[in-house]
């Protein structure tokens, strides 16, 4: 059999506790995880010592171990291709002799992965937001962070990189992502690392929210209309599976006063009420208003039924005296102003 230059101890001592360990490297007991190294050691140093071998043999040499964990690394070692079994259904085992099997690193792969706990603490995502700034960190160490704690075979560091890859690009569409879709990309992402992920996605929504309200914001055009609302209303693009119909409301100088979900819903008509649309409007004490709804299809070509609720309201208002500046369309690479389309 080929093997590393890295040789293993015969035998894995026991501390006065009886707890497996104490004669493995500090770097190694002082990880979680070192008392299941140590078992796993213990086996594998007593098939290294042997160039062919019977199963039963080595359940005998590693006493008291349980043959069932003695088996399963067996073949473990059999389904990766490091140990040939001579004949199928057989008993008698060899090492593969045209690959060099390195024990420590088989070893530390299975017990320790890429799990974060076993990086070094400077490599960490959660120490480095300590020590650098959260501004510093990748997609995949936020991710990481928000995800918190892997499984099994899958690390929370491992899940935050295939997501950012799968998401690379296209950051905008991860809050409309649901729990099977990230599931799927990573089996780290069990109900609490989602609900972990999606709170941490809105409340960082909630708080630039606020932010953008300190600002004031005026709106003297049809470009200045769709750049505040693909801006304030981005969820209805990246997150909604159907219509929202929302207004804008603005003083005299065109400042806006505050928004309004109005309607959800297939737009038409008769679900836009005109009486509905203007009680808020009234209520802010507004000047003007501007109509904004989302197009799910991404397309944000007006529709009739569009064309005919923005009439309408307009008509209203000229004769309440609140003026209706625009009707915003959302779409997914685009929006749309009636106000200039028509």
């Amino acid at each position: 059999m080929k093997r590393s230059s890295t040789s293993i101890s015969k035998t894995v001592a026991s501390d006065s506790d009886g707890n497996p360990g104490s004669s493995l490297p500090a770097e190694i007991a002082e990880r979680p995880g070192a008392k299941r190294y140590a078992r796993y050691k213990s086996v594998i140093d007593c098939v290294c010592r042997q160039d062919r071998f019977l199963l039963s043999d080595i359940k005998t040499a590693c006493y008291p171990e349980q043959p069932g964990f003695v088996t399963r690394l067996v073949n473990d070692l059999v389904n990766s291709g490091w140990v040939i079994r001579e004949a199928e259904g057989g008993k008698d085992y060899r090492w593969n002799p045209s690959r060099t099997f390195s024990p420590v690193r088989w070893i530390d792969e299975k017990i320790f992965g890429s799990q974060i706990k076993a990086s070094p603490l400077a490599g960490r995502p959660r120490e480095r937001l300590l020590d650098q700034g959260a501004e510093l960190l990748s997609n995949s160490e936020l991710i990481a962070i928000l995800v918190r704690s892997g499984r099994p075979g899958e690390s929370a560091v491992t899940a935050g990189q295939k997501i950012a890859k799968e998401f690379d690009g296209r950051l905008e569409d991860l809050p409309g992502a649901g729990r099977g879709e990230l599931k799927s990309i990573s089996c780290a992402i069990e109900k609490t690392a989602y609900c972990q992920m999606m709170a941490g996605i809105e409340l960082g929504r909630r708080i630039a929210a606020l932010s953008d309200e300190k600002i004031t914001i005026r709106i003297n055009s049809s470009s200045d209309a769709i750049a505040f609302c693909e801006r304030f209303f981005q969820r209805l693009v990246t997150d909604r599976k159907q219509e929202e119909f929302h207004i804008v409301t603005l003083d005299t100088k065109n400042q806006v006063i505050d928004t309004h979900q109005i309607t959800v819903g297939t737009l038409d008509a008769s679900l836009v009420h005109p009486r509905e649309v203007f009680r808020a409007a009234i209520k802010d004490a507004a000047s003007s208003i501007i109509l904004v709804h989302n197009h799910p299809s991404g397309d944000p070509t007006p529709s009739q039924q569009d064309l005919g609720v923005t009439q309408r309201l307009q008509e209203t208002g000229e004769l309440i005296g609140i003026e209706v500046l625009d009707h915003i369309v959302l779409g997914k690479n685009r929006s749309v102003s009636i106000q200039e389309s028509t």
